[in-house]
């Protein structure tokens, strides 16, 4: 077995989880730092893990103790034989990534799959998780492992990338179970995670192979005659009635008759207490004659289905008809759904525990108790609610049922409890929806309440399809537009494409004016041009100028024709954005004058969504205008807003992400190292942003800017991690924490590390290194550091031919090239100081660099002082000490 954690582990391990650095972590724990770096050890060791990076990610997902399986079943009844396919399936883990047990329904798969994994639970000491594949339909095989492993997506991050994160934090243990009605969508998805997480196991259950390359099979044969299937019949029996008595040759023949298989043992055992053991026998021996035929796997299936006809025909009516309809949930029901489709509630309760006794039904125990069927079970009971010519019917009860439960889901948010109960009833949900026949008000309010639901449980590409059903089986325009609104919104956090979100907001205005909705078509027209000119750079096609003042002109038209102008402060804040965004230089660069405008105009509304709307056209004219303190100061006012905004609400999605990612890099610009901190970190603890490699990259700056080099470089390589498990999309934007990565190796002197990440550099600047301000400043940082002023003069160079004012490290590449002059002596040092001096004004790091400067060159002892008080205020922890060091020196 795994190796337990001791409760001072546990202490350090909850801290790793909460980000805080060893330092941190002995101060709180009034223990030393090398105490701390000593149970870190430990716990990497019992874990199998590499890093610290990873120990967090176990701490935030709720692991208590090594090789949890989370979502494995625990049964009430005991485990009978299989000593040499458990001994079989545990040997196959060990030597190979793909395991699959093989074989028909009822044989017991499942169940040896459980206890297998429990067993093998020292083999994965990063844990895993077994995902019930039943009550899962096609395109949600990814979604079904995400709910299991307690994973979301973050914006823009696809779930594989997350489920991948999880998983390839160490060894660790995947089971899909009951993978046949899947099975395509199954085998691509266990590809991508063994291609993905190298120490990962996937161990499946299913009628046919996965057909993957290294797939190790299994076999699963019913229980061996003459000993383990009679005595899982007495065991069952025994449970049904504790003074159930046979004889052996009874037992054997009524075995021998049910062809070992476990489940037909099983449901033929419940009826032990009432029919007795030759009662069984000759009950069976009429229903298995009328399927008799040739011996082999068929005859299996046929013994099952007589057993499981047998079984319903000793049903009273009620008992037959509640069976029936129940057949109709895909995954486990509560009380309140079942008598949706069965009737009174009393009486279905009372039928269920019928049911439950005769085996037909599972109680599955919890929080609020649930009911399903076994999905062969379940494949009968559709047969013959099919046959009873109630499909129909009760189909329309499902679709009502589901719609009604959805709508009261919707209400239950604030309730801790809320995503619990709707990951129970989630397929369902999704089945009632995507069975679905002519369009209805029903149909419309399930679709509706779905997206609103995956939206707020962060199943966010989900959410976005189940808005577009919403509109496309609205039942009037208005409605339509609304969803395709709240479409366009969710498309804005889970896609990639703004261009997308712009057609989205125009369908929703051509909706609002079939709608008679003035008002609605100049609010859409409005967003519509604010997306385009804001986001720029996330568009496919650029949008003519001529095309957006049209459709501005559009809004205004579509707004008098409604109201009065002036009359609706929604109406005039949203045009007022847009025109700000619109009359600028260029799109993403605002009207400075029209943008204050439209700040005053959206405080008016009081909307926190619309003031940080405006708030960000305000702040990225300051930015443009050199006014970094500003822009600065403008975000955080900004991030003060987020916590007054609905996170379950698409609306507010948008400025969300937005406003994360403009605060670090504005932060940065201004120097302000706490306040790029502080929002990287917020950034990458909000779960609509998630832990991705974007949100990681924001962090690595900060962290290496303040002297943080030992987390910095964890953040780093969960980044790259990350970013190759993403397919290694475009990379330019990783380039500054890539490169600030190389400055934290080598001020630590591991040149091994910093020689890695400079290829790495290289690698995403793709041959733009050399005129990167980052990459400058680096370099020109880490000649100051070692001393080296050989190639001082072509450093300095570089740095002060940068030329592009919205680069974040053009101020930092500029002061350690001045320093750097000064610190080499170069005739013109003094000269290049004072044309630095100007970004001190907007930059604090730049300041306290400049500072320092002054010092070096006057041999100003009250100069570096100053400097080290400034750096004290940024928190810059190793400038600090570098700057102490130089005055010591003097």
């Amino acid at each position: 077995m795994a190796e337990r954690i001791s409760e001072r582990e546990a202490e350090v391990l909850a801290a790793l989880g909460a980000r805080l650095s060893n330092a941190q972590i002995a101060n709180r724990m009034h223990i030393s730092v090398r105490t701390v770096e000593s149970h870190v050890s430990s716990l990497l060791r019992k874990y199998g893990l590499g890093d610290r990076w990873a120990l967090a990610e176990l701490a935030r997902a709720g692991e208590g103790e090594p090789g949890r399986v989370v979502g494995l079943p625990v049964s009430c009844s005991t485990f009978v034989g299989r000593e040499a396919e458990r001994a079989a399936v545990l040997a196959a883990l060990e030597e190979a990534r793909l395991v699959t047990l093989l074989g028909p329904g009822g044989v017991g798969k499942t169940r040896l799959a459980c206890v297998a994994a429990d067993h093998a639970a020292a083999l994965f000491p990063s844990g895993g998780g077994f995902v019930d594949l039943v009550p899962v339909r096609d395109g949600f095989v990814a979604r079904a492992v995400a709910t299991t492993l307690g994973v979301t997506e973050g914006s823009h991050q696809p779930l594989d990338e997350a489920v991948a994160a999880r998983l390839g934090t160490g060894r660790s243990l995947l089971v899909l179970d009951n993978c046949e009605h899947v099975i395509d969508e199954a085998a691509a998805f266990a590809e991508r995670i063994l291609l993905a997480c190298p120490g990962t196991r996937v161990l499946v259950t299913s009628r046919e192979r996965l057909g993957l390359s290294g797939e190790r099979i299994v076999p699963i044969s019913p229980l061996p005659l003459g000993s383990d299937a009679e005595r899982l019949f007495h065991d069952r029996a025994l449970a049904a009635d504790p003074e159930f008595v046979a004889e052996p040759a009874v037992v054997a023949d009524l075995c021998a008759r049910l062809d070992g298989m476990p489940l037909a043992i099983e449901l033929a055992a419940a009826r032990g207490a009432s029919l007795g053991a030759t009662g069984l026998l000759a009950a069976l021996e009429d229903a298995l004659r009328l399927l008799s035929g040739g011996r082999g796997g068929a005859e299996r299936h046929r013994s099952l289905r007589a057993v499981l006809t047998w079984s319903y025909d000793l049903l009273d009516e009620e008992e037959q008809e509640l069976f029936r309809r129940l057949g109709v949930f895909v995954g486990a029901f509560d009380l309140d759904a079942a008598t949706a489709v069965g009737g009174d509630r009393a009486e279905v309760a009372d039928l269920l525990g019928r049911l439950v006794d005769k085996s037909l039904v599972v109680h599955v125990r919890g929080r609020v108790s649930r009911w399903r069927l076994l999905e062969t079970v379940r494949a009968f009971a559709q047969a013959q609610m099919s046959a009873a010519g109630e499909e129909d019917k009760t189909r329309a009860h499902h679709l009502r049922w589901a719609a009604d439960a959805a709508s009261a889901a919707e209400g239950r948010l604030g309730d801790p409890a809320w995503r619990e109960d709707f990951d129970a009833m989630a397929a369902d949900l999704r089945a009632a929806l995507n069975g679905l026949g002519s369009p209805c008000d029903v149909t419309h309010r399930l679709a509706s309440a779905l997206a609103h639901l995956t939206f707020a449980r962060r199943h966010l590409l989900e959410s976005f399809a189940h808005h577009l059903t919403a509109a496309a089986v609205a039942p009037d325009a208005a409605s339509a537009a609304r969803d395709l609104r709240a479409g366009a919104w969710c498309a804005h956090v889970s896609t990639t494409s703004n261009q997308h979100v712009y057609e989205l907001l125009l369908e929703a205005a051509e909706q609002a004016r079939r709608a008679g909705d003035g008002r609605g078509r100049a609010i859409d027209l409005a967003r519509a041009v604010e997306t385009a000119c804001r986001y720029p750079e996330a568009f496919e096609t650029g949008i003519p100028r001529e095309r957006l003042c049209a459709l501005l002109d559009d809004a205004a038209v579509a707004w008098s024709s409604d109201v009065q102008p002036g009359d609706d402060a929604e109406v005039a804040a949203c045009m007022a954005v847009a025109r700000a965004w619109l009359a600028g230089p260029h799109k993403g660069a605002p009207d400075d004058e029209l943008a204050s405008a439209a700040v005053a105009a959206t405080r008016a509304t009081k909307d926190p969504v619309l003031i940080s709307s405006a708030l960000c056209a305000a702040g990225a004219a300051a930015l443009h205008d050199g006014r970094l303190r500003e822009a600065n100061g403008i975000t955080g006012e900004r991030l003060r807003l987020l916590p007054s905004m609905d996170r379950d609400d698409p609306y507010c999605g948008p400025e969300i992400c937005s406003t994360y990612g403009r605060a670090c890099i504005y932060a940065i610009m201004a120097g302000d190292l706490p306040g790029a901190m502080d929002a990287a970190r917020a950034g990458i603890e909000d779960d609509l942003l998630s832990d991705t490699h974007i949100t990681a990259s924001r962090l690595v700056q900060p962290l290496v800017l303040t002297g943080r080099f030992r987390d910095a470089i964890g953040y780093a390589e969960r980044m790259w991690d990350q970013w190759e498990r993403a397919g290694r999309p475009a990379p330019l934007w990783m380039l500054p924490a890539v490169a600030t990565t190389v400055l934290a190796c080598a001020l630590l002197d591991e040149p091994e590390a910093a020689a890695l990440w400079r290829s790495r550099a290289a690698e995403v600047a793709g041959g733009t290194l050399g005129t990167a301000p980052v990459a400058v400043f680096v370099d020109a940082r880490l000649a100051l550091h070692e001393g080296r002023y050989d190639d001082a003069g072509r450093l300095v160079r570089q740095a002060f031919a940068l030329d592009d004012p919205l680069d974040p490290y053009l101020a930092y590449a500029r002061a350690a090239g001045a320093e750097l002059a000064v610190a080499a002596r170069l005739p013109d040092a003094a000269d290049l100081l004072a044309a630095v001096t100007p970004f001190a004004e907007e930059n604090a790091w730049t300041a306290a660099c400049l500072t320092r400067t002054r010092g070096r060159l006057h041999d100003d002892r009250s100069e570096l002082a100053r400097s080290i008080e400034a750096w004290e205020n940024l928190d810059a922890q190793a400038e600090r000490a570098y700057t102490e060091a130089l005055r010591e020196r003097r």
